[in-house]
């Protein structure tokens, strides 16, 4: 089980990147719009920097639902891999058998 605190860290980041994601990737476009002139562009970069670092989406570590574990992620299924062994030796994940050969 990972620690509380970084687990909380990580979903307050979360929230902080779905509140800011707007506003960044209207910002994101400004800069990168080479059309503008250079002081708007500028302005636009100074006004990123200005917001919290950890509204950046890339702030967010994909972690276990289950345990919290940020190692050996599966993004489909949200969970570990030891979180996903455990859930499906126990049989709660439908169509996932033990393999043998």
């Amino acid at each position: 089980m990972a620690k509380k605190s970084a687990v909380a860290r990580n979903k307050h980041r979360e929230r902080l990147a779905a509140k800011y994601a707007a506003k960044r990737a209207r910002l994101k476009a400004i800069t990168m719009d080479r059309s503008l002139a250079p002081e708007e562009r500028f302005a636009a970069t100074l006004k990123l920097a200005e917001l919290p670092r950890n509204s950046s989406k890339i702030r967010v570590r994909n972690r276990c639902e289950i345990s919290g574990r940020p190692r050996a992620y599966y993004r489909k299924l949200k969970m570990s891999r030891i979180a996903l062994r455990d859930m499906a030796s126990s049989g709660q994940v439908p169509g996932m058998v033990k393999s043998s050969w």
